[in-house]
């Protein structure tokens, strides 16, 4: 067994720091569960950690990569073999092949196994079987080493898959998420029939990425699981406790049967409740006090400026040379190009060679500084338009639609500038608002403070019931049954 570690991009420590973030949204209940939710950012985690292309296809490859590595070994492996034309096998859930020239990891292994100088026809997909007679002659093309390489899927090429009588080294590129699949996986290796005396077996890990987690995530169930096959029961308990406390106050007050000790617990949880509620307003004042001295006003004056900048980027653009049928010239990397489609295609180009995820500057157009970044909340490229302020359009794949995209940017900006005076508006009226809310006193004060006094009282009662019942009787014996009741 052979673990390999490979380090993750800068893209992809960007992208797990993302996710971070995204949780901590979905989380705090911030975003609706239609748009994001733990399940999806966990599956992007698992996708980030096997290709960051799985993310986004135009990050473009990585020289380190689990496809790249993986790569490289089956390409070794199968060299040293030749002369037994001893096969492999590549366990890969995630990015399964589609057939519609989209990215996945199967293809992209395939390319580089060819490339290396493998042949295609010693290459094989367990997805290409669609039936159980493809499936007998795939896996009797494997036996006799006439296909070297299979590829595919835990449920594709798990239980029934027997071609072990030449393999000689098992590949996971990713983690499932049970453990019976990982037995399953390394069950067609570690199997009677196999002519290999020693095999081998390789885990690829993409360091500071969702892999260690999984795979602790499996080992936590498997040491679970031998616990119960075993006979090693795991502890598991839980206590109630506020269920509980609630029972020991009830008993506690039925015993005593004094209607002291009875009125005392209901103030009690009847002060607290009070004082929660207080404290709830106090917070809310001490909020409303901080955005009445400083978030307010902040945000009128970033409007403010926000509503002079847009009035600039406006007469800019209104000024901007058109160019010839509707096209204004864009310079790009310091060349003027004349042609939309020219323009558009050196976008995309230059979303291929980035290399870092910061903004960084590309060109001008129609005024406006362009720069190029990759939002990882999006996963997708965004190009910003900057003059007094920043215009940010998001690019697709289509040269024509991203050069159409940018033109409707600027165009809408005087839409923009209505959305930011309504916005202004609507701070100015919250300003005022909470001058006047801050001013409203708590509305259960006289409340709280009757109760308190009376809590106070009933404190002082019992200290001297419990002082009475300490003092001995005539004959000198302490009232033990009193003592026991309290």
């Amino acid at each position: 067994r052979e673990t390999i570690i490979l380090p993750p991009s800068e893209i992809q420590v960007e992208m797990v720091a993302a996710l971070a973030d995204r949780a901590e949204k979905v989380r705090n209940k911030m975003v609706d569960v239609s748009e994001d939710n733990m399940l999806l950012i966990t599956n992007d985690g698992r996708k980030l950690a096997l290709d960051q292309r799985l993310i986004n296809p135009l990050l473009g490859d990585y020289a380190e990569s689990k496809s790249s590595k993986c790569a490289q070994k089956v390409y070794e492996i199968w060299e040293k073999n030749k002369d037994k034309r001893s096969t492999q096998m590549l366990f890969c859930d995630l990015s399964t092949p589609k057939n519609d020239g989209s990215f996945n990891v199967y293809d992209d292994i395939k390319d580089k196994l060819i490339a290396k100088g493998i042949p295609e026809a010693e290459i094989a997909y367990i997805h290409n079987a669609k039936s159980e007679v493809q499936k007998k002659e795939l896996f009797n093309k494997v036996r006799e080493g006439e296909i070297r390489i299979l590829i595919g899927s835990t449920q594709k090429m798990g239980t029934g898959t027997n071609v072990q009588k030449k393999l000689i080294a098992l590949h996971h590129l990713d983690a499932p998420w049970r453990p019976s699949d990982l037995e399953q996986r390394e069950g067609r290796i570690i199997r009677q029939g196999n002519e290999n005396e020693e095999v081998e077996i390789y885990t690829y890990i993409t360091e500071k990425t969702f892999d260690s987690y999984i795979y602790q995530l499996l080992e936590n169930k498997q040491r679970f699981i031998s616990q119960i096959m075993t006979g090693k029961s795991p502890l598991r308990s839980a206590e109630d406790i506020d269920e509980a406390t609630l029972s020991y106050g009830e008993i506690k007050a039925l015993a005593t049967g004094n209607p002291l000790i009875i009125e005392k617990m209901e103030l009690d949880a009847a002060v607290n409740k009070l004082k929660m509620l207080k404290s709830d307003y106090l917070n809310q004042k001490y909020l409303l006090e901080d955005r009445i001295s400083q978030y307010y006003p902040l945000k009128i004056a970033e409007y403010t400026e926000k509503l002079k900048g847009m009035a600039k980027d406006m007469e800019t653009f209104k000024a901007a040379d058109k160019g010839k049928d509707g096209f204004a010239p864009m310079e790009l990397m310091g060349k003027i190009y004349e042609e939309k489609k020219e323009a558009g295609e050196m976008i995309l180009e230059l979303c291929k060679e980035a290399k870092i995820m910061d903004n960084f500057k590309i060109g001008s157009w129609q005024g406006f500084e362009l720069s190029l970044s990759f939002n990882r909340f999006e996963k997708a490229y965004n190009i910003t338009m900057k003059g007094e302020l920043s215009h940010f359009t998001q690019l697709g794949s289509d040269i024509f639609g991203n050069i159409q995209r940018m033109s409707n940017t600027l165009e809408k900006m005087p839409e923009v500038e209505k959305i930011i005076a309504e916005k202004l508006k609507e701070t100015e009226n919250q300003l005022e608002n909470a001058k006047k809310e801050v001013q409203t006193p708590f509305m259960y004060e006289e409340d709280l403070r009757t109760k308190n006094e009376r809590l106070e009282m009933l404190n002082a009662l019992l200290s001297m019931d419990e002082k009475k019942e300490d003092l001995p009787q005539k004959d000198g014996a302490p009232k033990e049954a009193m003592c026991v009741a309290r």
